[in-house]
C-alpha cells in the first residue's frame, strides 16, 4: 500500500509552497543585495561598522535558530506544527523589512542603535518564519525524490522573489525618489554640456545621472573638490542652491534626460511596496499547503534526547558547515554586485538587468536540479556544481568595465550552477531528518532544519565582515568619490576570486557527506515499511 506520506504532491501545492520562498527572498535578497550599499552610501555608516553589525547581529543565530526548531517541533495546532508560524510572522516580517530601509533623523550614535535594533529584530523574525517554512518541506512528503522535486519548485519561487526585488528595486527607487528639480542644460559642443541643478527641497543624499546612464558627470563648481568624471554623483543638496556639472558622452542631452534621485525616500517607499507582496505570498503559502509526515507515535518529548540525536547525526553536521560556506559564497556575490556596478562599471541601473539575468539563470538551474540529481545523486551533483560555479566566477577578475557581455555571460553561467546549492541543501536537510528517524527511531524535523536558517543568516554575517574588511583595507567611503576610485581593486577581488576560494573549500568538505543515493533509497524504503506497519495496525 502506498502511504499518504509518500504521495505525489499536486502542482498547486508545490507552487503554493514556492511562493513562501519567493516572499522570504524579497526580504533576504533585498537585504543581502542592497542593505550594505544602503547603509554605506545612503545612511552614512562606515563599511567596518556595517560588517561588524552584520556579524554581531547574526552571532546569536545558532541559539535562536535551534530554539525556533525546538518550538516548531513542539507546536501543536489543527493546522500542524509549522504552517501556523508562516501565517503568524508574515506581517511582522514585512513591517520590519520596511523599517530596515527607513532612515529616521538621528545622530551618528542613534543611527548605529537604530540599525542594530531593526536588524536584530529582522533576523529573529526571519528565523521565526524561515525555520518552520523549511521544516514544512520535510513533512509535506516522505518521498526523498519527491522532496527534491519540491525543492526545485521552492528554489524557482526563491529566485523569482529575488528577481522581483533585485530587478525592480532600483527602478522603484528612481521612481519614488524623483526630486523634480529645476534643470538647465547648456551645450558646449556636440557631447559636452554644462548642467545646472536647483532642487525644491533639502536632500541629504541625492544621486544625479542621465536616464540612460551613459554620460559622465564632473563638478564644474569651483568651490567643489574636483574628481574624475563618473556616470553618477552622490551629494547633499540645499534647497534653492545651484549645483553645476560638466556632463559629457551623450548627444542631444536635455533636462528631461537627467535624473536627480532622493535615495533615502526612494529606497524606503520601494521597500514598503515590496513588503506588501511579501506578506501576501506568505499567507497564500499557509492556505495551499498541508503537513502529512508525523513523528513516530511512540516518540516521547525529550529535549535532551533530541540534542543527542542531533549531534550524532553526521549528515546534519556536514550540511551545517556546507550551508554556512556556500551562503558565504552567495552572500559575498550578492552584497558586492550593486557596489561593483555602481563604482566599477559606473552604471548602477545596469546591475538590475544583471541581477534579473542571474535570477533567470538560477530558475533554470533549479528546474534542472531534480533531473540532474536523479542521474548523478545529490552528493556528486553538489560537488560538481560547487567546483564549476566557483571556477567560472573567478574569471570576472579578467573583465574590465568595457567587457559588459563577458561579465553577463560569466555571471549567468556561474549562477546557473550556484542555484543547485540551495535546491539540494534544503532537500538534503530532509534526508538528514529521515536519517535520524531511521537510525534512532525519533524525528525532530524543526531542529534539523534549524541548520538551514543558521547557515543562511550566519553565512551572510561572515560575508558582511569579509566585504567590510576588504573595503576598509582599501579605504572605501561610499560618500566620497576619491576614496571609491581607490577601492576599485578590492571591489574586483570581492566580485571574482574571493568567493571562488570560499566555494572551493566547500567542495572539499562536501566529500565527507555520508548519504549517497543508494543509502537514501534504503532509508526511504525502510521508513515506508515502518509507517506502513503503523497504518495497518491503526486500521485494525
Amino acid at each position: 500500500m502506498r502511504l499518504s506520506e509518500l504521495h505525489k504532491l499536486s502542482f498547486l501545492e508545490k507552487a503554493g509552497y514556492a511562493l513562501g520562498d519567493g516572499a522570504a527572498n524579497i526580504a533576504w535578497r533585498g537585504v543581502a543585495t542592497f542593505l550594505f550599499i544602503f547603509y554605506t552610501d545612503v545612511y552614512g555608516l562606515t563599511p567596518g561598522a556595517v560588517g561588524l553589525l552584520m556579524l554581531i547581529a547574526r552571532s546569536s543565530d545558532g541559539v535562536s535558530d535551534v530554539l525556533m526548531g525546538i518550538v516548531g517541533d513542539r507546536t501543536n495546532t489543527k493546522y500542524g506544527k509549522f504552517r501556523p508560524w508562516i501565517l503568524w510572522t508574515a506581517v511582522p516580517l514585512a513591517v520590519t523589512l520596511s523599517l530596515l530601509f527607513t532612515t529616521p533623523d538621528l545622530g551618528s550614535t542613534g543611527k548605529i542603535i537604530y540599525a542594530y535594533t531593526t536588524y536584530i529584530i529582522f533576523t529573529l523574525l526571519y528565523t521565526g518564519n524561515n525555520i518552520p517554512y523549511g521544516a514544512l518541506m520535510a513533512v509535506m512528503t516522505g518521498d526523498d525524490k519527491e522532496r527534491t522535486s519540491l525543492g526545485s519548485f521552492r528554489m524557482v519561487g526563491a529566485f523569482a522573489g529575488g528577481m522581483l526585488v533585485q530587478g525592480a528595486l532600483l527602478f522603484l527607487v528612481a521612481y519614488f525618489g524623483n526630486v523634480n528639480p529645476e534643470i538647465n542644460v547648456t551645450q558646449i559642443n556636440q557631447e559636452t554640456y554644462t548642467v545646472t541643478v536647483v532642487a525644491p527641497q533639502d536632500v541629504e543624499n541625492a544621486n544625479i545621472k542621465t536616464e540612460d546612464g551613459i554620460a559622465t558627470f564632473a563638478w564644474a563648481d569651483a568651490t567643489t573638490e574636483a574628481t574624475e568624471p563618473v556616470k553618477n554623483i552622490s551629494f547633499s543638496i540645499e534647497a534653492g542652491k545651484e549645483y553645476v556639472f560638466e556632463v559629457k558622452g551623450e548627444a542631444g542631452l536635455t533636462a528631461d534626460n537627467i535624473r536627480l534621485i532622493n535615495q533615502k525616500e526612494g529606497y524606503s517607499k520601494a521597500i514598503y511596496l515590496l513588503s506588501v507582496f511579501l506578506a501576501l505570498f506568505m499567507v497564500i503559502t499557509f492556505f495551499t499547503t498541508r503537513e502529512r509526515v508525523q513523528p513516530p507515535k511512540e516518540q516521547q518529548t525529550n529535549l535532551k534526547k533530541d540534542f543527542q540525536d542531533l549531534i550524532r547525526n553526521k549528515p546534519w553536521i556536514v550540511l551545517l558547515l556546507i550551508g554556512l560556506l556556500f551562503n558565504v559564497y552567495n552572500s559575498i556575490k550578492q552584497g558586492i554586485t550593486v557596489i561593483y556596478f555602481t563604482h566599477y562599471l559606473q552604471d548602477q541601473l545596469l546591475s538590475a538587468s544583471y541581477l534579473v539575468a542571474l535570477m533567470l539563470a538560477s530558475i533554470a538551474g533549479a528546474m534542472a536540479t531534480a533531473w540532474l540529481s536523479n542521474k548523478l545523486g545529490k552528493k556528486k551533483l553538489f560537488i560538481y556544481a560547487l567546483i564549476f560555479s566557483g571556477a567560472v566566477n573567478a574569471l570576472l577578475v579578467f573583465c574590465g568595465p568595457e567587457n559588459i557581455y563577458s561579465i553577463f555571460a560569466i555571471g549567468i553561467i556561474s549562477e546557473a550552477a550556484a542555484a543547485i546549492f540551495p535546491t539540494l541543501f534544503f532537500a538534503m536537510l530532509g534526508d538528514a531528518a529521515d536519517y535520524s528517524e531511521f537510525k534512532n527511531g525519533r524525528r525532530a524535523t524543526g531542529l534539523v532544519y534549524s541548520a538551514g536558517s543558521f547557515a543562511t543568516k550566519f553565512g551572510g554575517g561572515i560575508a558582511g565582515v569579509i566585504i567590510g574588511t576588504i573595503l576598509v583595507a582599501y579605504n572605501y567611503n561610499g560618500m566620497d568619490q576619491a576614496s571609491i576610485e581607490g577601492a576599485v581593486p578590492g571591489i574586483i577581488m570581492l566580485m571574482s576570486w574571493v568567493p571562488a576560494v570560499v566555494v572551493g573549500i566547500t567542495a572539499l568538505l562536501m566529500t565527507l557527506y555520508p548519504l549517497d543515493q543508494d543509502k537514501m533509497d534504503d532509508i526511504t524504503h525502510e521508513l515506508s515499511r515502518r509507517r506502513g506497519e503503523e497504518l495497518s495496525l491503526e486500521s485494525n
